[in-house]
């Protein structure tokens, strides 16, 4: 039986041109340097905390509430208000920045009601300080621009803190390598000269300098940095190696295959940069809210004064009243509810091995409900290996594996490989052979102490004359089954051994669709296998739908019929001649390591070969989803309650919030959805029961 492999071809998948960064989480002024941003509002938050502490103890209505007051003196009555005009000038005025370009394109944000809240208490109160003192908003506006400054310094700072571990591993990267000369002796260049096809020797303990393949060594090597995987990964000859990454005690001789740019993390940071750069629909709600908020501010004011000037005539109370509205419609928290979970996510994600491309990819990974996994490279290893082993009787397991490892020492096949592996992970030296010769189309054979000994299919038997029988013979029935290839050794006419191979399935590929059907996803597999192979690897995985002898151009057609029933449709696959079904999908999920990583055609990447972290992503969304939720109804939620009582709606019975209750309720609010969002980072994506 002949084991069919799909081609993997590379197709190429275009794509738009990236967009410019354009702003941070909705503020439109915020440029892409989160850095200095982050050091900016900090140094402002702690300066203007400290000028805060004057304008707080000189305020009489913090004395009237705590019951304390403070030395009368000529001038001591305007301390309060020249501090808290420093406070504004310091720290008030980046925000008036930052609202500019919101003003002039016509899409009044986050910015501009911040900006409207802290003008609009500035000058009521500088107006109070003459006409009617001790009721300006002074103290208020002092711990509003505090507040804000906070906020936004933790905002940056989440944002740094979710590219921070891609920077410190690019801090990693060597400067140097080892080239090797052709007469073998070895000269030391800048990582930046290097050029593919160069050869380069990584001493123990050193770092990886670019992506390379390794020529000859064996060493493990440390790749927790990009992948998350915290133990070491053993790589020999034929294995690719990750620039950045850490050799153990072996010395290695790699050849360079990608330089700079090319390199595996280059495009890991590629990725996350445009991550930032992306805004999920949640966060764009979150902006479209800002913007409507600053009308509703605008029309609950102008309701308040004509209200008001009904009730009370042209009074110093009605523009309170209005003033107070204004002020309280300040969004901070509803500025901070998306912003500080998307970057939070995005670090986490990283920090498993999950790279979001498309933000609006993770968020829209809560609604999927069935998952197509690409089966060879995906869920099984694309190599064979031996899945069972029958021995006669009066032959021992590792003779077996001795005599078959030297006969097919020296073929490249992938049935022979996967005959190799197994005797060398049991430890087995090769037999002494000779003689040995090809058969055409039947198998091999060779000289085995004196004695000829064969390796080979059905058709090997037919030329010998050989007839399976008893527990041989149920064997290959069974593998036959299974869809898996036999082959046979033969010594002397007597049939010694029988292998049966498979395309390898992955350790983990079972676990990661029992987990998706505990979550109500539907798991299908699609390949360009024989249905035989597809149908016994779906059952060994309990798969639900198969998709077998699927041409590679058709693979995007099986998505789109899943998708016309209804289906929200996420496909994994690698990401090569998977390219277009994963652009069809509603998530495209490329899985694959090293220079595979930076696939245009994928919304999310797995940096691992492992259909567990598929599991991840969809526990990444909902957790997400949750805290965006949460946090969105916990600062709409101020504003719904604070608007209509600083209005004044209860006013006939009596309650009147002031500007200094709502500064409270606001500041509540505001550490409620940071906290909120800091609780995301409790989230457990290991392999857990749902």
């Amino acid at each position: 039986m002949t084991h069919q492999h799909s081609d993997h071809e590379h197709m190429d998948h275009a794509q738009d041109e990236h967009k410019a960064h354009q702003g941070h989480g909705g503020h439109g002024g915020h440029g892409v340097d989160h850095s200095g941003h982050e050091m900016m509002f900090r140094n402002r938050f702690w300066v203007s905390l400290i000028l805060t502490i004057p304008v707080l103890l000189f305020s009489p209505m913090i004395q009237e509430w705590f019951g304390f007051s403070m030395p009368e003196f000529m001038g001591s009555n305007l301390i309060g208000p020249g501090f808290a005009i420093a406070i504004f000038l310091y720290g008030g005025i980046p925000f008036l920045q930052m609202a500019v370009p919101e003003i002039q394109t016509r899409k009044p944000g986050m910015m501009t009601l911040i900006s409207l809240a802290i003008t609009v208490a500035f000058v009521y109160s500088l107006f109070a300080l003459f006409a009617v003192p001790g009721s300006g908003f002074f103290w208020e506006m002092a711990t509003l621009i505090d507040i804000m400054l906070l906020g936004h310094w933790m905002e940056m700072r989440s944002v740094r803190q979710a590219s921070g571990a891609l920077n410190e591993l690019a801090k990693l990267m060597p400067d140097t390598a080892d080239r090797i000369r052709e007469d073998g002796s070895t000269e030391e260049i800048a990582v930046s000269d290097l050029s593919k096809g160069d050869l380069l020797l990584v001493r123990p303990g050193a770092s990886v300098p670019t992506d390379g393949e390794i020529i000859e060594g064996q060493s493990e090597l440390n790749e927790a940095m990009i992948t998350g995987e915290s133990q070491p990964v053993t790589k020999g000859e034929g294995d690719k190696v990750i620039g950045g990454t850490i050799n153990g005690d072996g010395s290695l001789r790699i050849r360079v295959i990608a330089t700079g740019d090319e390199t595996a993390l280059a495009g890991i940071m590629r990725l996350v940069e445009e991550a930032q750069g992306s805004k999920s629909n949640t966060q764009i709600l979150a902006d479209k809210a800002a913007g409507w908020l600053f009308y509703v501010a605008l029309a609950v004011a102008a309701l308040t004064a004509v209200a008001w000037i009904i009730a009370v005539g042209f009074e110093v109370e009605v523009l309170e009243r209005v003033v107070t509205v204004l002020v309280i419609a300040c969004p901070h928290a509803l500025g901070l509810a998306i912003p500080l979970v998307v970057a939070i996510s995005t670090s986490i994600g990283a920090q498993n091995g999950i790279l979001v491309r498309n933000r609006l990819a993770l968020e829209e990974a809560r609604l999927i409900n069935t998952v197509i996994f690409d089966k060879t490279g995906t869920l099984t290893e694309g190599r064979f290996g031996v899945a069972n082993m029958q021995i006669a009787e009066d032959w021992q397991e590792d003779h077996a594996l001795a005599l078959a490892l030297a006969v097919e020492g020296d073929s490249e096949h992938p049935i022979a490989r996967g005959i190799r592996q197994k005797a060398e992970e049991a430890g087995v030296k090769p037999a002494v052979i000779s003689n040995f010769e090809a058969i055409k189309g039947r198998g091999i054979k060779a000289t085995h102490e004196g004695k000829t000994v064969y390796v080979g299919g059905p058709r090997l038997l037919e030329m010998l004359e050989l007839k399976l029988s008893g527990e041989m013979e149920a064997f290959a029935n069974k593998a036959n089954e299974n869809a898996q290839t036999v082959v046979y050794m033969i010594v002397e006419k007597q049939l010694v051994t029988a292998f049966a191979l498979a395309d390898v399935v992955r350790q983990e590929s079972k676990q990661a669709v029992q987990r998706l059907h505990e979550m109500g996803i539907e798991v299908a597999m699609l390949t360009g296998d024989s249905q035989h192979v597809a149908d016994a690897v779906a059952r060994e995985l309990g798969i639900d739908m198969v998709f077998a002898e699927v041409l590679p151009e058709d693979k995007d057609k099986k998505v789109a019929e899943l998708q016309k029933q209804g289906k929200k449709v996420a496909m994994v696959g690698d990401g090569v001649n998977d390219a277009p079904a994963l652009t069809r999908a509603d998530i495209g999920i490329a899985i694959g390591s090293g220079t595979d990583v930076a696939i245009e055609s994928a919304g999310i990447i797995l940096v691992q070969s492992n259909p567990l972290d598929v599991v991840k992503i969809f526990e990444l969304s909902r957790a997400t989803y949750r805290k965006m939720i949460q946090n969105l109804i916990w600062a709409t939620g101020y504003n719904v309650v604070a608007l209509p009582l600083a209005a004044g709606v209860l006013a006939p019975i009596g309650f009147i919030l002031s500007p200094a209750v709502g500064a409270v309720f606001m500041s509540v609010s505001t550490i409620v959805v940071a906290i909120n969002a800091q609780l995301l980072r409790r989230t457990d994506l290991v392999a857990k029961p749902v």
